[in-house]
């Protein structure tokens, strides 16, 4: 640590700032709270509409019919206990990182936590490190910063003393000693990321739609529990004889029966359980899924902009080539005036370039050749002495037995030679209009090695140019891969980046990021600023260079306004508005902390290609929970009819809530979890609730047909007086064969093809139904009766008449629905 005369603040200064709240603390939570966390799993509207109907039936003793209430328990906790195994592994995230800093207090340095920083520090930023505060530097000692985080801009920056620094920035190399000026909260990073840290609930287009159902079942419950209470009251005799009897508590039982049938509970329970287990999933993955809901948000995402530095590339620099200098030749080349002839090979060129960046201490440029060359099987060579690298002189040299090799900036080398070089420095400017970082090598000869110096101080002008160094950023081995699979699922990535648009363009090129054309780039200082016009130019480009944070945002914005669904990645604190912004906020493991922080999904090693798995896992859930959602709708359909249909013609109503529970888990629950854990790669489609509905009211005016139709003619039929108990407890078994058959058909409709373990799948859960209704156990719980002699004929011709209405109804109903609709549209209105 060099030695400096500044002592730094007392201790009693530092108590004095302490109390003054002046400290770099700063309330950084990674993820919402656990109070937060509970109150959105627990207080739902599903969940108030179950509770209700559970304690009614508590109410009247009748527990075996109250078990559909413990899916509440199931739901919630389900989410609860994934939410916060996602907190956790954030916050570990979050605590990995912090470190403790250096201090210069009462004349010695002193290690602290982040938060024990106060204002006025004096603060060693060491190579390495993140810049915990702002600040003004000084003293520096080639202090170098990468302020990608704040800026976008993957190019080091080197501060002089006096230069304000900002906190966010990471030093790569050299050291320096800054007077902290700014902490906590009114410190650049804090208010950058200050509107990014407000919570944004996922909106799931799955949970909208569940959603809609539930709002409309609660206008629709309310009247119809009424009514059906009161249909069942008179259907027991009256309220005096209800009361005096307590038959009271079977029409309560039988009007809840109707209303926990239109919840589509099982919907709601297995949207959770497949949004848990997608997490789940990808949580093997090192991919960690903040928000349950998310996991929809990646199924519909049509438009992935990433960030360069930290998605494509690594943020590292890699060596890419070596190239002569134009209309040299590097197997023989004449000498300077005054010179012997002397032969150069490449291999002569590679070896002094291994030599000039073998230094102690290497920059990230150096360290990159040296990795490069190494791989090549170059290793240290003869040198008599060396100049290291400075970046104030910007140039090394290093001295070898045939004379003395320069490497450095090529505007700086060639501005020391003796003649005009233009022709090179147009070939330069060739190079770095590609992409490329370019360093060059220059060579003076000498007729012998003794007459070499063993120092020198400047670049000798009669030095000739030989060889181009040429370096780019590193490119992760995934990158191309990851943007094909993307291309084939049609989806639209864009890079856009705070460096310079061309060099971000050759990037994008080099991993085919539009393929087999080349891509469009653009000046993000060029773009309009009106959103509409905006997403118009959006759709023509796909490369954008010198973008501010607050473009980022807007560029989000403009392609909501053009319709996308749009996830966004980022690392530095300068992406967390726009991830926020974002449909779906896409934040790497190594990403600042504010930003994994608004960041829906992390991906915790930061590895690019575990995105198409993100993507795939998403639109799995989805594909699936649309094939599997009819199932529960058609109950939804069918108990609303049903109970509309006993409120209208006052009779008993035709089975027990428990019965709907053993049908709905053998028919809809069970089946349904299985089927959406089946692989899907669909790319989701909005307008869920449409195509569901539409499927979903064949089905359930075809089963509210049968159990009205039974219900209404069978005790003519056979005699049975509803008044007496077993009459009627026999016409509610039938019925609940005939739901049970009726579930089984929709579950063979939604499972097709059933040539295949799909059928297999139907086949069992039908035995399942018919196994259960002859174990003694199972029958007596759920109120299940065999039928026997005419009783069961009566069953058989019913589940006849039942498949034949169902058929009916397949073909029927979607043929009534179009004509309304085009009746509907003939008359102006859009559906």
């Amino acid at each position: 640590m060099p030695k400096v005369d500044e002592t730094g603040l007392s201790g009693e200064e530092v108590s004095s700032r302490t109390e003054n709240g002046q400290t770099n603390a700063v309330k950084d939570a990674t993820s919402r709270s656990f109070a937060d966390i509970v109150r959105a799993n627990v207080f739902t509207l599903f969940n108030g509409i179950i509770l209700a109907a559970m304690v009614l039936v508590l109410l009247t003793g009748s527990w075996k019919d109250s078990v559909f209430g413990f899916v509440i328990i199931i739901n919630t906790g389900i989410g609860i206990i994934t939410e916060l195994k996602a907190k956790r592994t954030l916050d570990r995230l979050s605590i990995l990182v912090a470190s403790d800093y250096l201090v210069r207090r009462d004349g010695r340095n002193q290690a602290v936590p982040h938060n024990g920083i106060v204002m006025d520090d004096l603060l060693w930023v060491r190579s390495g490190e993140q810049v915990p505060a702002d600040g003004v530097v000084i003293r520096t000692w080639g202090l170098e910063l990468d302020e990608s985080m704040l800026t976008g801009e993957s190019r080091t920056v080197r501060h002089r003393e006096g230069e304000q620094i900002y906190s966010g920035a990471t030093a790569v190399s050299g050291m320096a000693l800054i007077r902290v000026n700014a902490v906590g909260v009114h410190s650049y990073a804090a208010t950058l990321t200050a509107q990014a840290k407000v919570y944004k609930k996922t909106v799931s287009d799955l949970n909208r739609g569940i959603n809609t159902i539930l709002k409309f079942m609660t206008f629709l419950v309310v009247p119809l529990c009424v009514l059906l209470t009161l249909s069942q009251i008179r259907a027991v005799g009256g309220w005096h004889v209800a009361l005096v009897d307590g038959q009271w508590r079977s029409a309560v039982v039988s009007a809840v029966a109707g209303v926990v049938g239109m919840i589509p509970e099982g919907l709601v329970l297995l949207t959770s359980l497949n949004f848990a287990v997608a997490a789940m999933r990808l949580a093997r993955h090192n991919t960690l899924v903040q928000e349950l809901e998310s996991v929809e948000t990646l199924a519909r995402v049509d438009a992935l902009n990433l960030d360069k530095t930290g998605t494509i590339t690594d943020g590292g620099i890699a060596f890419d080539r070596i190239v002569p200098i134009a209309g040299q030749s590097l197997d023989g080349r004449q000498t300077p005036s005054g010179a012997s002839s002397s032969a150069i090979s490449v291999r002569d060129v590679a070896q002094a370039l291994y030599d000039c960046c073998d230094e102690e201490q290497p920059n990230a440029t150096g360290k990159a050749v040296l990795a490069g060359l190494a791989e090549q099987g170059f290793s240290a060579g003869a040198v008599r002495a060396r100049v290291p690298f400075s970046s104030a002189r910007k140039w090394s040299a290093v001295i070898k037995s045939d004379g003395i090799w320069f490497m450095g900036a090529p505007e700086v080398l060639l501005s020391a030679l003796d003649r005009d070089r233009s022709d090179v420095l147009n070939q330069v400017n060739t190079y770095a209009a590609g992409g490329s970082r370019v360093l060059m090598l220059a060579h003076w000869y000498v007729d012998s090695a003794a007459s070499v110096q063993n120092e020198v101080t400047v670049i000798d002008p009669h030095a000739e140019p030989v060889a181009l160094v040429l370096c780019g950023e590193r490119i992760r081995d995934d990158a191309e891969a990851t943007l094909a699979w993307f291309r084939e699922q049609g989806v639209r990535c864009r890079v856009i980046s705070g460096d310079n648009p061309i060099t971000v363009g050759a990037i994008a090129r080099k991993v085919r990021l539009t393929g087999d054309h080349a891509p469009v780039a653009m000046d993000a200082r060029e773009l309009p600023d009106d959103v509409n016009e905006l997403a118009r130019v959006l759709e023509d480009v796909d490369v954008l260079g010198r973008v501010l944070p607050d473009q980022k945002k807007l560029i989000v914005d403009a392609l909501h306004a053009g319709g996308h669904v749009v996830a966004m990645t980022g690392d530095g604190v300068n992406d967390a508005l726009a991830l926020k912004e974002a449909d779906l906020g896409i934040a790497m493991g190594n990403a600042a902390s504010a930003t994994k922080s608004v960041a829906q999904v992390v991906l915790v090693d930061s590895k690019f290609s575990h995105l198409p798995d993100v993507v795939a896992r998403g639109r799995q859930v989805m594909a699936n929970m649309e094939r599997v959602a009819s199932l529960f709708l058609v109950k939804t359909v069918y108990s609303a009819l049903i109970s509309l249909g006993v409120v209208l013609t006052q009779i008993p109503y035709p089975y027990l809530p428990r019965h709907i529970t053993y049908i709905g888990a053998l028919t809809i629950g069970m089946p349904a979890f299985i089927l959406a854990l089946a692989p899907n790669t669909r790319r989701y489609i909005p307008g869920f609730l449409k195509r569901v509905v539409k499927f979903a009211l064949p089905g359930g005016v075809a089963t509210a047909s049968s159990v009205l139709a039974a219900s209404w003619f069978l005790p003519g039929i056979m005699g049975w007086n509803l008044a007496n108990d077993a009459d009627l407890g026999a016409m509610r078994a039938t019925n609940a064969i005939i739901l049970f058959v009726m579930g089984v058909f929709v579950l063979a409709c939604v499972a097709r093809p059933l040539n295949s373990w799909r059928g297999g799948l139907v086949a069992c859960f039908a035995a399942a139904g018919v196994i259960g209704l002859c174990i003694p156990f199972v029958a007596d719980f759920f109120a299940l009766v065999r039928p026997t002699g005419t009783t069961l004929l009566a069953t058989v011709i019913a589940v006849a008449v039942s498949a034949a209405i169902f058929a009916l109804c397949l073909w029927l109903v979607p043929l009534i629905g179009h004509m309304i609709a085009r009746l509907l549209r003939r008359r102006g209105f859009n559906v």
